[in-house]
Order: structure tokens, then sequence, then C-alpha cells
């Protein structure tokens, strides 16, 4: 008797274990079912410009929010009927042509013309020219008159701007001019760095 009571409270407990197990199996078949899975992402807005007129711009709106009126269409005025007067004048050409085959190698280009060689002047080639130097500079002194000495020599008075000088023969004014003689109405003065001699005449 108590062999029998025992099976029956084991076969109790297995059917309650499985009623449950079978409860969860469902609880978890419907939460597969009815998750909710997030949305995918949405595809990006890619806008393409119209290639049915490549000259006219985007429409933008004006500053209010408002677009601006349109007056007029060129492609409105555009007329495509087709006109036969030009297609006939330019069927009426006649093409001459220089009578040269381009594509026959036997035809010869026409003859080029002689170049006219310009004419030669009679007698001798002009001597070349000759070189002439540039004369020297003027010596930049003034005589003022001068200075007799005992012994019978004479020193110049010599002016250049605001500088004077007191120089006899054989003297150097200015590390540049060379005094050669005094004369009565003159002094004869060498240049050193041009090598050029001249006379300075007195000053009135």
């Amino acid at each position: 008797m108590n062999l029998g009571l025992e099976n029956k409270k084991k076969a109790i407990w297995a059917g309650s274990l499985g009623g449950v197990a079978l409860l969860f199996f469902i609880w978890q078949l419907s939460g597969f079912f009815t998750s909710s899975t997030p949305p995918p992402p949405a595809a990006p807005v890619i806008k393409t410009l119209s290639t049915t007129n490549t000259h006219e711009p985007a429409a933008m709106p004006s500053p209010g929010g408002r677009n601006a009126e349109p007056i007029a269409n060129t492609a409105a005025q555009l007329d495509p009927t087709l006109r036969m007067e030009g297609m006939n004048d330019a069927e009426s050409l006649v093409y001459g042509g220089s009578g040269r085959n381009i594509f026959s190698t036997q035809s010869a280009p026409p003859p080029i013309p002689k170049a006219i060689a310009p004419a030669r002047p009679k007698g001798p080639p002009p001597p070349p020219p000759v070189y002439v130097p540039p004369p020297p500079p003027p010596i930049q002194l003034q005589f003022f008159g001068t200075e007799a000495q005992k012994d019978g020599s004479k020193r110049a008075f010599l002016v250049n701007g605001d500088d004077v000088f007191l120089a006899a023969p054989g003297d150097i004014v200015e590390r540049r001019y060379k005094i050669l003689n005094i004369l009565p109405n003159g002094v004869v003065i060498h240049d050193l760095p041009n090598n050029d001699t001249q006379t300075v005449n007195l000053s009135q």
C-alpha cells in the first residue's frame, strides 16, 4: 500500500514539473515572436541634378521663403521648324578646287613661287663705322690770378666750389689735377685719371 502511494506522489511531482517547464517554454517562445526589433536605419537621401537643362540653375528660395516669379523662358522662343532655304543654299555651292587630287600620289602639288632676291648695291661695301671715344670731361677748376714770390716764381689761385687752392707748378690739386705751367692769362693743368691736358683761362 505504501509503495503505490509513493508512486502516485512521484507521478504528481513529475506532472507538475512538466507543466512548469511547458509554461516556461511557451513564455520564451511568445517573447521571441513578439519582441520588437529596432527599425533599420533610413537610407541617406541623395539629391541629383536634373540633366534635362544644364544651363538653368536650381531654384533657390528667397530670403523671405518665397521663390521669385519667372517672367520668361528662352526655350519657348526656339523654333524647331526645319529651314530648307539654308540647306538648299549649301547644296548649290560648287567647290572648284585647284585641280590636285589629294588622294593620289601622282598628282603634283602646285608650283611654289620663287622668292625675289633683293637688289644688291653696286660698288664696294661701305667701311665699318669707326668708334670715336667721347671727349674727356672739362677740368673743374677756375683760375682767378697769381701770386708772385721773391724768387720770381708764381703760384696760382684756383677755386673749385667753396675750396680755394694756392698751387705752384708741380703741385697736385684734389689728388687728380697736376699744375704744369702758370701763364699770365691761364694755367696749364693735366688731368691724371683721364690723361688729358687742358688750359684753364683766367676768370673775369
